[in-house]
């Protein structure tokens, strides 16, 4: 199986899978810093069958404190709550949003970081699946409760690989901070009470690495992408944003061309609480 169909799934596939009746969870994980909590449009419309998760309540966890505004989910904590979402065991789950694929990356790799293998981000997310003229449901949906075991209790020491505040500032991989150009520079920052980037840190906006249909990009523009900023082939990569949602998109797209990135959790909201750590400013 090539690496893009290891992250991906387009809606044409997705249909075919509903059609044929497949095993199969599908994911609503709507999610925007301006409003975090998506139920509402949720309700208004929705794929077959998907279950909305929330990524401020279900997918990440805050009563942790230290490691910045969206600290990641227990192990167990996120079984109870994928048994809710009618998750089988070795079942596909397929994860969609209708924002940037901020929530559907964030669920991918929270998931496949706790051990599930068959996770799945719908390209181009609910906007692909409206343009190909498939149908919506509207209302809740309560599934029958599902068994699967999520290996792994600690998701910062998971499947995935992650990074410390240290590790991302001792320059052994080549960092990427997936926040828009004028937070990276320090030109504004409206959310975290610093301003600037991690110093040696590269930007790469999340919204870089997809099209304008909000599909990911293919393995060419994305190493165009990767090019322009200097960027090599073969050195380890890692990635951070504000808290450590937006980053997952990055990760996710270099994942689909077959480029594993650590993803630092904390992310900025980490960093910047601790006035010992650096602060760089300006485009580079």
């Amino acid at each position: 199986m090539e690496p893009r169909d290891q992250v991906l799934i387009t809606a044409t596939e997705l249909a075919e899978l509903i059609e044929a009746g497949d095993p199969l969870t599908i994911l609503d994980v709507r999610w925007r810093l301006d409003q975090p909590d998506g139920r509402a449009t949720y309700r208004d419309g929705h794929l077959p069958g998907a279950v909305y998760v929330s990524l401020d309540d279900e997918l990440s966890d805050h009563t942790v404190s230290g490691r910045g505004r969206h600290p990641l989910p227990s192990g167990r904590s996120l079984q109870n709550a994928a048994r809710r979402w009618g998750i089988r065991q070795d079942a596909l789950v397929v994860v969609y949003d209708d924002w940037n694929r901020a929530g559907s990356a964030r669920a991918w790799w929270v998931l496949t970081a706790a051990g599930l293998a068959n996770v799945r981000i719908l390209d181009g997310g609910l906007g692909t699946w409206r343009a190909a003229g498939r149908s919506l449901e509207t209302g809740d949906v309560t599934p029958e409760a599902g068994n699967v075991t999520v290996p792994h209790t600690d998701l910062y020491a998971g499947a995935l690989p992650t990074l410390t505040a240290e590790q991302a500032g001792a320059g052994d991989v080549t960092l990427l901070d997936a926040r828009a150009p004028e937070r990276y520079r320090g030109d504004s920052e409206p959310v975290d009470a610093v301003a600037g980037h991690i110093p040696g840190a590269r930007n790469l906006p999340s919204g870089s690495v997809l099209a304008a249909d909000g599909t990911f990009l293919g393995d060419y523009a994305l190493a165009q992408q990767l090019s322009d900023r200097g960027i090599d082939s073969t050195g380890p990569l890692g990635a951070y944003c504000g808290s450590g949602v937006t980053a997952t998109i990055a990760v996710a797209a270099l994942a689909a061309m077959g480029r594993e990135t650590a993803l630092y959790p904390g992310s900025w909201s980490e960093w910047s609480s601790d006035p010992s750590l650096p602060v760089a400013h300006g485009p580079e």
